[in-house]
């Protein structure tokens, strides 16, 4: 089970700006190596990781396994929209909630990924972690995205 760190009442300038405070946190709390910043860095120029929703946006920083201790999500809901680069095009995106994936597990990566990108559709649940109180905004993401369960179609 991933470590899920929160945090809210922050700014960034820029996207490059959320990517360090990132590096910084997640090497101070122990789950990434030292070279886990610049490489979270590096990925986000070559692979950016921008997603448009229907009526917000997400990022969803991380890079590659070797660079992780442990699992961890840094869960971060900025006061105002972060510019983040779309996964899928050139444009930039206003980022409402940042997701950063620490990942030792390359397989479990992708399944968390898949999760993820699959809760996110759903705009209730964008939503409700859009606006929950901050102290509620881990057990919420823990219920929605961390222990949700695919629903069987009746």
């Amino acid at each position: 089970m991933s470590q899920l760190f929160v945090r809210t009442g922050i700014n960034f300038s820029s996207c490059q700006h959320a990517l360090t405070h990132i590096g910084e946190e997640m090497l101070a709390k122990g789950v990434v190596h030292e070279s886990y910043p610049q490489a979270l860095i590096e990925r986000e120029v070559t692979f950016p990781t921008g997603i448009a929703l229907e009526r917000h946006a997400v990022a969803i920083p991380h890079c590659e396994a070797v660079h992780a201790k442990s699992p961890a999500i840094y869960l971060i809901r900025p006061d105002t929209p972060v510019n983040f680069q779309q996964a899928d095009d050139d444009e930039e995106i206003a980022v409402s909630l940042i997701i950063a994936l620490i990942v030792e597990n390359p397989t479990a990566q992708l399944k968390l990924l898949r999760r993820l990108f699959s809760e996110l559709q759903n705009p209730s649940t964008i939503e409700a972690l859009l606006n929950a109180p901050d102290a509620e905004l881990a057990i919420l993401f823990r219920e929605k995205i961390l222990e949700s369960e695919p629903c069987a179609q009746a």
